[in-house]
């Protein structure tokens, strides 16, 4: 299903200006959100992201406008994923952008499927790297070329995931989340100058880490380091939290991990709280 200018629509076809700086430049930013029982979950902070990020690039974005598509969605199913997308809109020729830009917001909705939501899964560190040194790194654009080029390359090597490294080295992300890594007591996830995205579930698994007995920390990390670990996982907002049971030949403990346990059932009831529907509507 697709919402556009306001209304919905069967399907996912709708005229598009074929110089939509989305489609030839990638000009844009979108968003991925969980919808259970017609509520977003942390529907302001997906928001809220998305409206900063479109300040970063200088696309004018309206708060209220992008709520009134995701929630016109999220009432159209019981559990469902949620993409809005906003261009910069159709400009002239070469890549300077518009002094007056007239963006394009549209946003999907397909059934997500319950079975994804903390299943396990295993990385491939791909040698591609993750530039950490365009602000772009910080984004959720739709720029994703280097992701889907690892992601083919992890599925050629019989993963689920690729893990990024950034230019220096440095543990970044997966194609599709936040990673976090627990030593002991303490809960690691790389920071967002080494080329993370804010991810929102990733904010939230920081915000429950004290209640669930952790020490959360916000630092870098080699790809050593991380292997080292007692345990891996991944947060992004349909997965939530994925175990990590190998990465690359090393293997992880995924969900038998006591402190995973703990954060799995601290962020169900989070998510189900949000939404407004029971734990058990969650996963």
């Amino acid at each position: 299903m697709l919402w556009r200018d306001g209304a919905l629509l069967p399907g996912t076809t709708a005229p598009l200006d074929h110089t939509d700086r989305g489609l030839t430049l990638g000009d844009g930013l979108f968003d991925t959100a969980l919808a259970l029982g017609g509520r977003v979950a942390f529907e302001d902070a997906h928001i809220a992201r998305l409206v900063a990020s479109a300040e970063t690039l200088g696309i004018p974005a309206e708060p209220e406008r992008i709520r009134a598509a995701m929630r016109d969605l999220a009432g159209q199913g019981e559990r469902l994923a949620i993409r809005t997308t906003l261009t910069r809109g159709s400009g002239p020729r070469g890549l300077r952008p518009p002094d007056a830009p007239n963006p394009t917001l549209f946003a999907t909705a397909a059934a997500s499927a319950r079975a994804a939501s903390f299943a396990p899964l295993r990385l491939w560190p791909t040698a591609i790297a993750r530039n950490d040194t365009s602000p772009a790194a910080r984004l959720k654009t739709l720029g994703y070329l280097d992701a889907v080029l690892a992601a083919r390359e992890a599925a050629a090597a019989g993963f689920d995931e690729a893990l990024f490294r950034n230019t220096r080295g440095r543990v970044a992300c997966a194609g599709t989340g936040n990673l976090f890594a627990l030593f002991g007591a303490n809960l690691v996830t790389p920071p967002l100058g080494d080329g993370v995205l804010a991810g929102i579930v990733r904010a939230e698994v920081l915000g429950l880490a004290a209640g669930c007995g952790l020490r959360a920390e916000e630092r870098s990390l080699g790809l050593p380091d991380l292997l080292g670990a007692e345990a891996v996982f991944l947060t992004n907002s349909l997965r939530l939290l994925a175990p990590v049971t190998a990465v690359g030949d090393t293997a992880f403990p995924g969900a038998g991990h006591p402190a995973v346990t703990r954060l799995v059932a601290a962020l169900r009831a989070r998510v189900a709280q949000a939404c407004g529907v029971t734990e058990d509507a969650v996963a």
